[in-house]
C-alpha cells in the first residue's frame, strides 16, 4: 500500500523543491565524499580501492538512515510507520519531475527559443547541450524519458516491491553515485567504475522488464507496438550501458524515430550507435508521447509491484507466525 501511496502522491505533487529531500541528501554526501577521497596523483589501484570505499559508506549510510526510522517507527504506532514509509516512497520515485522537467524542454521549442531549450535540456542529460540544435535538443529529451523511465520510476517500483522503502533507497544510493561517478573520462575511470558497475548490476533485470511492460503499453498509448518489439529486439544493446538502450529502443520502434548517434561530453565527441530507424523525423510532440508511455508503462509496473508487496509481506507474517 506505501508503494501505491507514494506513487499517488508524487502524480499529484510532483517533486518538492523548496523541502528537504533524502535523494539530494544522499547526493550530498556523495560530493562531499568524492572531494575527501579522490587524489589526481593516485595510481589506478588505489582511486579504484576508494571509489569502492565511497560506494560501501554510501550505502550503508542510506540504508540504515531508513531502516532505522522505520523500526523505530513502525515498533510506536503502525499507521505512523505507514506514513513515514509512504513518504520515502514518494521521494524515491519521480514519474511527475521526469515529466514537468522534460516539458520545459518542450515548452521551450514550442517557443522557437533555442537557448531556452538547451538550457532546459541541461537539467536533464550529461551531455554538452550547447552543440545541439532543435533536432537534437528534442531527441535528448526522449531519450531522457525514455531511459529514465526504468531508472527514475520503474526500477525503484520493482525494489519497493521487494524490499520497501529501505531496498528502495538502497538502490536510489547506487544509481545517484553512477550518475555522480559513474562517467568513463580521466577523473572517474577507476574511481567511479565500482559505482558504475553496481549500478549496471542492479538494472540489469528491471532495464530489460521495464522494456518489456513499455513495448505492450505502446498499443495503449496509440504506437506501434510491433516496431517497439522489433527494434527493441535489433537495437537493446547499441549503448555503452547494458541497460540504457533497452527502454530507448522500444520508445523509437514504437515512436518511429531514430535515437542515439553521437554525442559530446566534456568537449569531447564520442561516437554511438543510432538506435532506431528514422521513418520520420523525430518532432517537439514526440516528447509529450514519450511521457504518455512512461506513464502508462509505470502505472503497469506500479500494479505489479502493488501486488507483489503485498504477497512479500503476507509471507514474512506467515513465517514470523511460524517461528
Amino acid at each position: 500500500m506505501e508503494i501505491l501511496i507514494g506513487f499517488i502522491i508524487d502524480c499529484l505533487l510532483g517533486d518538492p523543491y523548496q523541502l528537504p529531500h533524502p535523494i539530494r541528501w544522499i547526493g550530498s554526501l556523495i560530493g562531499k565524499l568524492d572531494k575527501s577521497f579522490y587524489r589526481e596523483n593516485d595510481g589506478d589501484k588505489v582511486k579504484l580501492l576508494k571509489g569502492f570505499a565511497v560506494v560501501v559508506i554510501v550505502l550503508f549510510i542510506s540504508t540504515m538512515c531508513p531502516l532505522v526510522i522505520l523500526y523505530v517507527a513502525y515498533s510506536e504506532n503502525f499507521v505512523l510507520g505507514m506514513i513515514l514509509e509512504s513518504m520515502m516512497c514518494y521521494y524515491l520515485i519521480a514519474p511527475r519531475c521526469l515529466k514537468d522537467e522534460s516539458m520545459k524542454v518542450y515548452q521551450e521549442l514550442k517557443k522557437e527559443d533555442i537557448k531556452g531549450a538547451r538550457k532546459a535540456v541541461s537539467m536533464i542529460v550529461g551531455r554538452d547541450t550547447n552543440v545541439l540544435d532543435k533536432e537534437g535538443i528534442t531527441k535528448a529529451a526522449v531519450e531522457t524519458v525514455a531511459e529514465n523511465t526504468s531508472d527514475g520510476v520503474t526500477a525503484p517500483l520493482m525494489y519497493m516491491a521487494f524490499g520497501g522503502a529501505i531496498l528502495g533507497f538502497f538502490y536510489k544510493a547506487a544509481n545517484t553515485m553512477d550518475s555522480m561517478l559513474g562517467y568513463k573520462n580521466e577523473k572517474y575511470l577507476y574511481f567511479g567504475r565500482c559505482a558504475a558497475k553496481l549500478d549496471d548490476i542492479l538494472n540489469f533485470l528491471p532495464a530489460r522488464i521495464t522494456a518489456l511492460f513499455m513495448i505492450a503499453a505502446s498499443p495503449l498509448c496509440g504506437l506501434d507496438g510491433k516496431n517497439a518489439l522489433k527494434v527493441w529486439k535489433r537495437d537493446r544493446k547499441k549503448h555503452a550501458s547494458p541497460n540504457a538502450a533497452q527502454t530507448e529502443a522500444v520508445c523509437a520502434g514504437a515512436l518511429g524515430v531514430m535515437l542515439a548517434g553521437d554525442a559530446y561530453y566534456f568537449g569531447k565527441r564520442y561516437p554511438k550507435e543510432t538506435i532506431g530507424d528514422e521513418k520520420r523525423k523525430i518532432e517537439t510532440e514526440d516528447i509529450r508521447q514519450a511521457n504518455r508511455l512512461m506513464y502508462v508503462t509505470a502505472v503497469m509496473v506500479l500494479a505489479v509491484s502493488v501486488i507483489v508487496r503485498v504477497a512479500v509481506k503476507r509471507m514474512m507474517l506467515c513465517f514470523l507466525v511460524w517461528q
